[in-house]
């Protein structure tokens, strides 16, 4: 690599080494005291309800909050339910306002071990982190009649179970003439449809509004990545809404947004739970927030902006839906095309180079099908890429060959202009351009493994489909960073080391192949760059020991294919590699020794 491009190289390495910096000194241990906080953080007091989304005379209620927070068992066994039974959810709906607020996510545990519990992401109202959803209608300007509302018990059918192949219809009838039903379905694996129907026999025309809201109770531990989105989220009016818990709680009115189609909802770094209107009606979705004696309240919802007009004698219906799941690639795509739900991909946070994400999860995903290992997938979408950019890579090693050989005449123009900079730059580009050489060539690899490296990053530490995904060996989770540690002598010494001490063997790996990628150049004759690529392998050693360790495998495969790569294309150009001349050179006591 041509060492007068070292400002060039400087300013890429100091990029990286800022948003790993980033990462290793602010994100992972602000993730691990958030963390803490949660499992520490004291119960706080409630609040009297919360503020309500208005639209043609209705308006989406809000639900008191418990004053101090109940365990959820005692909450759960305080109501009649109905059982949710599939083989990726379990859990129960409350029957008192036919609400979704117990799910269990079967196929995600909260840890590695097979024997830790499953992931609960839904909890009923009154629950420390309560998360809970309720379809309804609300009456119309000038509509008196009695609907059903949060504290309405809705009937059942004797021993009924919700499956994806039963679904199961709750009634109630409010005494007046006026006969409510909602068939509950469960289909696409977190899918919900629920078909309100209402009977009017009464003497009189009946006009409601349909809504559905979820809520969530406390603000949630997020991990505050920049990598990925955790709020309230949704698709509305032709756009993605984003909007922080942060951000909504300085709101002082809520956010109103006029709709037809779409959806919103809560997301987490893996689950989501979206409540889905007719996409052909329209409705207005609102963003909420309320405090009241130290306990925040959220809340999505939206209310349809035309009445259902039941005329006596007559019946209507309305449908919606609500997901409640884990953001599964094929489950998110699958259902936005059979249900025709605008924009549910946006779910998925694939960022702003999703150009680059997607399709290199795809790749990954189906070389994951192929081998039955998304570690061996990483290894095997390398070699992959490599080829893909070998002629430019080729291009680049050839060029940098070339310069090699140009090193001696480069060093007469030194010679031959000492004092002058000027001439002595303009004399190396009449150089370059009568040999036909790029002096920034060598520099070209190194750019195009950053996109790369940061689509994939994006990739493994947002894909549910690598959470808990093994590699081999004591690789068991390529979202997570290398479990053992250096310093602890990879386990044998029974203590735990700091954050900043996690220096596993992968990354010690990725170090040491950096190292001797580098060792292929001699070594630069400027102190400061030398120091510079001596100290380099060591300090993003440390900074990847906290990344996921798929990404370090990657990276130290990477760098494994590139020495052979280059070495092979110098050979073949007649460059002589001193490799091992170039390692003396590089350590100052071996140089010494050697000079001695």
């Amino acid at each position: 690599m041509n060492y007068d491009n070292k400002n060039f190289i400087l300013a890429i390495v100091l990029s990286m080494l800022i948003i790993f910096g980033w990462q290793y000194f602010y994100a992972a241990p602000m993730q691990e005291k958030l963390s803490q906080q949660a499992e520490t953080e004291p119960a706080v007091p409630g609040r009297a309800g919360a503020p309500a989304t208005q639209a043609a005379g209705g308006a989406v209620p809000g639900v008191a909050a418990a004053a101090v927070p109940k365990s959820r068992d005692e909450v759960l066994a305080a109501a009649p339910r109905l059982k949710i039974e599939t083989p990726y959810v379990a859990g129960s709906i409350n029957l008192q306002g036919a609400q979704f607020d117990d799910l269990h996510l079967l196929r995600y545990r909260e840890t590695i071990d097979p024997r830790s519990p499953t992931i609960t992401f839904l909890s009923p109202n009154g629950t420390q982190g309560a998360l809970f959803a309720e379809q309804g209608v609300v009456a119309a300007t000038g509509t008196l009649a009695k609907l059903p509302d949060s504290k309405t018990v809705w009937t059942a059918p004797a021993g009924a179970v919700l499956s994806e192949s039963s679904p199961v219809t709750l009634t109630w009838d409010n005494g007046e003439g006026l006969k409510f039903s909602r068939k509950i379905e469960i289909s696409d694996e977190y899918l919900f449809t629920v078909t309100q129907t209402v009977e009017n026999a009464s003497g009189a025309p009946v006009a409601i509004i349909p809504y559905a809201r979820i809520q969530r109770q406390d603000t949630p531990v997020v991990a505050g990545y920049w990598v990925f989105f955790e709020g309230m989220l949704g698709w509305l009016d032709g756009s993605l809404q984003e909007i922080h818990y942060s951000d909504v709680a300085e709101q002082t009115e809520p956010q109103k947004i006029d709709t037809t189609g779409g959806w919103l909802g809560f997301t987490d770094k893996y689950w989501a739970a979206a409540v889905i209107p007719d996409q052909a009606k329209p409705v207005t979705a609102g963003f909420l927030h309320t405090n009241a004696g130290g306990r925040d309240l959220y809340q999505t919802d939206y209310l349809a902006r035309e009445a259902l007009v039941v005329q006596p004698g007559a019946a209507a219906t309305h449908t919606d839906r609500f997901f409640a799941g884990a953001k599964v690639v094929r489950t998110i795509n699958a259902i936005e095309t059979r249900h025709q739900i605008q924009g549910f991909n946006y779910m998925i946070d694939w960022g702003w180079f999703y150009f680059l994400t997607k399709p290199f999860f795809y790749l990954l995903d189906w070389l994951k099908g192929l081998v039955g290992n998304f570690g061996v997938a990483i290894l095997i979408a390398t070699v992959l890429v490599k080829l893909a950019v070998f002629p430019l890579a080729n291009k680049s090693y050839a060029s940098m060959s070339k310069m090699k050989k140009l090193q001696p005449e480069m060093e007469k123009l030194k010679q031959e202009y000492p004092d002058d900079r000027m001439k002595q730059q303009q004399a190396m580009m009449e150089l370059y351009k009568r040999e036909k050489v790029s002096p920034l060539s060598g520099c070209l690899p190194v750019v195009v493994q950053i996109p790369i490296f940061f689509a994939l990053y994006k990739v493994i530490l947002t894909s549910i489909e690598l959470r808990h995904a093994p590699f081999f060996g004591w690789i068991q989770d390529l979202s997570a960073p290398d479990p053992t540690s250096l310093f602890n002598l990879f386990g044998l010494i029974p203590w735990d080391p700091p954050h900043m001490l996690l220096i596993g063997v992968w990354p010690i790996i990725m170090g040491i192949t950096m190292w001797l990628q580098m060792r292929l150049n001699p070594t630069p004759p400027d102190p400061v760059q030398a120091s510079l690529f001596n100290w380099m392998p060591v300090i993003f050693t440390f900074m990847l020991g906290t990344f996921p360790v798929g990404l370090v495998i990657y990276w130290a495969w990477s760098n494994t294919l590139s020495i052979l790569q280059q070495s092979f294309i110098m050979k073949r150009h007649g460059v002589e590699i001193d490799f091992f001349g170039n390692i003396r050179n590089s350590l100052p006591f071996l140089k010494k020794k050697a000079a001695g």
